[in-house]
């Protein structure tokens, strides 16, 4: 979020009864801003983000495509952070009510 105008930086809570990645204002509030349905949902790296430089990207982002097909991309804080939330967020997908 810091390094592109229009991304935000959010605290992520994955859910998986029901499968669900909801999101939060960092700063505090206990009440979600949104949520991703992820029952159904296709997660993978994105290696290169047409309109993006190459310091946004660094190898750190993966994209979320719901089964309504839409599109989410998020930016994880390392190579293995995002390696760790892709593999949780697919066993959600697939095994979350």
């Amino acid at each position: 979020g810091h390094r592109r105008k229009n991304w935000k930086v959010r605290k992520f809570v994955l859910r998986d009864d029901p499968a669900y990645l909801h999101y939060y204002d960092p700063a505090g509030g206990e009440e979600p801003l949104g949520a991703i349905h992820l029952r159904g949902s296709v997660v993978s790296a994105v290696e290169d983000m047409p309109d993006s430089k190459k310091y946004d990207v660094d190898n750190i982002l993966f994209e979320i495509i719901t089964a309504n097909e839409v599109h989410y991309y998020l930016q994880a804080a390392s190579s293995a952070e995002r390696t760790e939330w892709i593999r949780a967020i697919q066993a959600v997908s697939r095994t979350g009510k």
